[in-house]
């Protein structure tokens, strides 16, 4: 057989001609003249080296071994339809990859985004990398994930960011301590406590000395943890006061106050990121796009700032 002559056309006649048993039907349903289909089965027959159909009781059917190159036919086509389908689904965002790089203090904020979408959309595969903002910020200068999430992002022309959540910073005690007694307080009355910090560069930790600045308070004692849940146990066990973000205390059975002081909780955002000149995939744009519709039907109504279709423009 020279497989060369074979073309997906040769085999959809041929299909039509064993399903319906006659040339003039298989031309009427592939829209084709009875001369061309004729001519199509010759063409078929000649690749092959061997007679494929027959005539009895009025009615073309496949010879032994024109039975076996209609079962590779349908085989071969079936796939190919397949693949047809996995293409446009592909297009469309349902199946794929894309890959996230996200700040530690996202992981209590990130399950909650991805786990309605990947049921909805089981064929996408999601990668998250985690890490300290610096880490993050470093992956993307390398462009080495498709979207981003911070809650402080990058600056610069290559870089399109969307905020979706708002991430209030409020400032924690322990349970017993005398402020969570109180209905509110100065935040005066505490600049002589000991504060539990997060590591230079964190976006929390920019915001409130942002804000200690602004008001010309200096801390007295701090002390650093790179590690927004063992900060959250160490103000439980009264080793000092925090500021963490609100989305860190939802997710955990918390034995903390969170004290009512003049400013807080402090205005801040989640943001979805990506870089300008990296193309985002059909998957990635799916996901933007599925938040983008239904984040209101996984996050409280007070914590949506959604702004995400400026990631779906031109790239």
């Amino acid at each position: 057989m020279n497989i060369r002559h074979l073309t997906f056309r040769l085999l959809q006649v041929y299909i039509a001609v064993v399903r319906t048993g006659s040339i003039s039907q298989a031309a009427a349903q592939l829209h084709l003249t009875q001369p061309t289909v004729s001519l199509q089965i010759k063409r078929l027959t000649e690749a092959v080296g061997d007679v494929l159909l027959e005539v009895r009781d009025g009615h073309y059917q496949p010879t032994f071994v024109g039975q076996e190159l209609y079962h590779a036919s349908l085989d071969a086509l079936t796939r190919f339809e397949d693949f047809d389908s996995f293409l446009s689904d592909a297009a469309l965002g349902r199946k794929g990859h894309f890959s996230i790089g996200v700040v530690t203090t996202a992981q209590y904020v990130l399950p909650r985004l991805l786990s309605p979408y990947a049921q909805q959309y089981p064929g996408v595969d999601v990668t998250f990398n985690i890490g300290n903002r610096g880490s993050v910020l470093q992956r993307f200068q390398n462009q080495l994930d498709d979207l981003y999430l911070f809650s402080h992002p990058p600056t610069g022309d290559h870089v399109v960011s969307g905020r979706f959540l708002r991430n209030p910073l409020v400032l924690i005690a322990p349970l017993h301590h005398w402020a969570a007694q109180k209905k509110s307080v100065q935040f005066a009355e505490l600049a002589d406590e000991r504060f539990l910090m997060r590591e230079p560069g964190s976006a929390t930790r920019m915001m409130f000395e942002n804000w200690l600045r602004e008001n010309n308070i200096q801390l007295h004692k701090t002390l650093q943890i790179e590690s927004n849940e063992v900060i959250r146990m160490s103000v439980e066990s009264g080793l000092g006061l925090a500021v963490l973000s609100e989305h860190t205390l939802a997710q955990a059975n918390t034995k903390v106050a969170i004290i009512n002081v003049q400013d807080f909780p402090l205005t801040s955002h989640w943001y979805l990121v990506r870089h300008g000149d990296r193309r985002l995939p059909a998957a990635a744009s799916n996901f933007i796009d599925f938040m983008n519709t239904h984040l209101d039907q996984w996050v409280e109504e007070k914590y949506i700032r959604n702004e995400l279709s400026v990631l779906l423009g031109s790239h």
